[in-house]
């Protein structure tokens, strides 16, 4: 049986991870960052040296998009050296490595279509960047990996759209939701089964891993409330007005059809993974 290892386990995705391996009783290690800071190197080194891990799953990420613009050098510390450190770390321990990266590598100029795989990122803004490079030195690294980039993360915690949505509502009858950024709402649920599967069968490389279809954030907003039951007045609305320090891609939807066709399987819409989360 491969014994696990998950940096970042207080953020939504680590959390789910945690709850399907305690459900399915795998053997698993999972640290927070002031267990293990990713961005040095010794502290990695010692970790992998005490565990001696099969499988690294790297869900710790430096993701405040705005403030990334400013605090570069940290988003550059956690997203791109501390993913050069654990694949450093993996390569060295013989283990593989499973790291998530994020739609907003590309510019959102694509007029044909869903991104994929082949197509080439070019970030806007800093922490898109930040990811970019974390990929590249990944690859530089090690051969045993998987990068499954992602889009639009919702789980248990507050750092996603369906969590704020839900407090401005409590305050607010009148909401702005931005119409023109468009890519897909994605539970950390269909991650976690997604990127297991992905492991069991041995895939290794970059993939897209989004829930099916697309939306713009006001459909998404849309969805939730119906879902709910919440009578709130939304005007979509261009996301030129909020004015935000990071410029986002309009269009940064990324097709999922390369892993469904490999691993043989169906990967749920957006909109009924959504019902399935509201109503658990």
């Amino acid at each position: 049986m491969a014994k696990y290892l998950i940096f970042g386990k207080n953020g939504q995705l680590g959390k789910e991870f945690v709850k399907t391996f305690e459900k399915e009783k795998k053997e698993f290690y999972a640290l927070e960052h002031k267990e293990c800071d990713i961005s040095d190197l010794s502290s990695v080194l010692e970790v992998f040296k005490g565990i001696k891990p099969d499988v690294v799953i790297n869900c710790a990420a430096y993701n405040q998009v705005d403030k990334a613009e400013e605090d570069y050098r940290t988003a550059i510390k956690v997203n791109s050296l501390g993913v050069r450190n654990l694949a450093f770390a993996s390569k060295r321990f013989n283990a593989f490595l499973i790291h998530y990266s994020t739609d907003y590598v590309f510019d959102g100029e694509k007029e044909d279509g869903l991104c994929t795989e082949e197509d080439n990122p070019n970030p806007l803004n800093e922490y898109g960047k930040s990811k970019l490079l974390g990929e590249i030195f990944l690859k530089e690294e090690t051969e045993k990996y998987l990068i499954f980039r992602t889009s639009w993360v919702y789980g248990e915690g507050k750092q996603n759209f369906i969590y704020k949505l839900m407090q401005w509502a409590k305050d607010n009858d009148y909401l702005k939701v931005a119409y023109d950024e468009i890519s897909v709402p994605t539970s950390t649920r269909t991650i976690v089964e997604v990127s297991l599967k992905a492991v069991e069968q041995g895939l290794t490389g970059l993939y897209h891993l989004t829930n099916s279809g697309y939306a713009s954030r006001y459909e998404w907003a849309k969805k939730v409330f119906e879902i709910k039951g919440i009578k709130k007045f939304i005007k979509p609305v261009s996301s030129d007005i909020f004015n935000l320090p990071a410029k986002r891609p309009k269009f940064s939807a990324m097709g999922n059809d390369r892993i469904k066709n490999i691993l043989k399987i169906d990967i749920i819409e957006w909109e009924e993974e959504i019902k399935r989360y509201l109503r658990f």
